[in-house]
């Protein structure tokens, strides 16, 4: 009876394929935009962003879009995927990602360890199904991307949205959706007045904290460059920490 059962258990590992490892995109800069739902400017806008955020805290936020999931729920395409490029600092875990899958029509923000307690699972869920997902049904992705790539950079600046909860219990209140709107806006604006020659230099970092802390003081219009040559993770750790959803 023992050998019988051996022999089917080893039958059965015969038949049963063996589920590939993921193929994952190679890591090309802060923004990888492999489905190409990203108009230029919109990618230009999100280097500058991500880039200005990571040299004023050492936090490394990735925007990165896929044709496929490859058959896995993007629960765990964006663990694994968060984990073989190692956003973040090692011993700091301070990465997250924003994943889009538009021929699955879902997307995640998958948010690293040492990040959970800012970006959790509730404000993740708050930027997802209130900012980026109504673009999305409008068929504006850049501007979903952008917005919704924004507002976690608010979130982790320490200015949290608020919550359908918190609204409803009266307790503290974050920023509202509308504000990130304006965010934007702002950041547009400081786009054209450096490219029109206006302002004052791209070094410093007091050029827009008057914005309720947004991105904790300002960037100083977001100087840097967005080119992400040379860019990689930094060993960063994953443990599935944020929310999905899908339009």
């Amino acid at each position: 009876m023992r050998l019988l059962h051996w022999t089917l258990l080893l039958a059965l590992l015969i038949v049963t394929p063996l589920r590939a490892e993921p193929s994952f995109p190679a890591l090309t800069g802060r923004v990888v935009d492999n489905a190409g739902l990203l108009d230029a400017g919109s990618r230009d806008q999100l280097e500058r962003m991500l880039t200005a955020h990571e040299q004023a805290t050492g936090e490394q936020v990735v925007v990165v879009t896929v044709k496929d999931l490859q058959g896995l729920p993007i629960e765990d395409f964006g663990y694994q995927l968060g984990r073989h490029w190692g956003i973040g600092q090692k011993g700091k875990d301070n990465g997250a990602l924003l994943i889009v899958a538009p021929q699955a029509r879902k997307l995640r923000i998958e948010v690293g360890y040492g990040l959970e307690e800012r970006l959790t699972d509730a404000q993740a869920s708050v930027i997802i199904t209130g900012i980026i997902t109504p673009a999305f049904r409008r068929g504006e992705f850049s501007l979903g991307i952008v917005q919704g790539t924004a507002a976690i950079l608010q979130v982790l600046g320490g200015n949290p949205l608020a919550e359908p909860s918190r609204a409803q219990g009266g307790g503290e209140e974050g920023a509202p959706a509308w504000a990130v709107g304006l965010f934007v806006l702002l950041i547009i604006v400081v786009f054209a007045a450096q490219s029109m020659g206006i302002g004052g230099g791209r070094g410093g970092r007091g050029g827009m904290g008057g914005l309720g802390g947004g991105f904790g003081g300002g960037y100083g219009g977001f100087g840097g460059g967005g080119g992400g040559g040379g860019f990689s993770g930094g060993g960063g750790g994953f443990g599935g920490g944020g929310s999905s959803g899908g339009w």
